[in-house]
């Protein structure tokens, strides 16, 4: 006689939980480099960023992309967040999310 089945066995979780950015936003500041060329040179740093990502230099220059290399920092490191919030963060404060992302990378190679 077999019983049935009255509950799923419970899932492990694959990953670590999930973390959060080592800077906000808007802590530009915080590294007056990055902070100088985000300013004056936004596509350099964007290219530098590209580059510490491991992805060839001239793809911020491909439209959307850069969304795409903000959800890659957010899946390699397991940041908590979205795809809207990510395209949200580069149409609203573009300067500052860029410069966020290259700090994230520095902090983290």
């Amino acid at each position: 006689m077999s019983y049935p089945i009255s509950a799923q066995p419970q899932g492990t979780q694959m990953y670590a939980t999930s973390s959060e950015w080592n800077s906000d936003v808007f802590d530009c500041c915080q590294d007056m480099g990055i902070c100088l060329c985000g300013t004056f040179l936004p596509c350099i740093l964007a290219c530098r960023v590209a580059s510490d990502l491991g992805e060839c230099c001239c793809l911020p220059y491909l439209g959307v992309t850069i969304v795409a290399m903000r959800t890659a920092i957010r899946e390699r490191y397991r940041i908590s967040g979205s795809i809207c919030h990510d395209c949200m963060c580069l149409t609203f404060c573009g300067a500052c999310t860029m410069c966020q992302m290259a700090r994230e990378l520095k902090a983290r190679i």
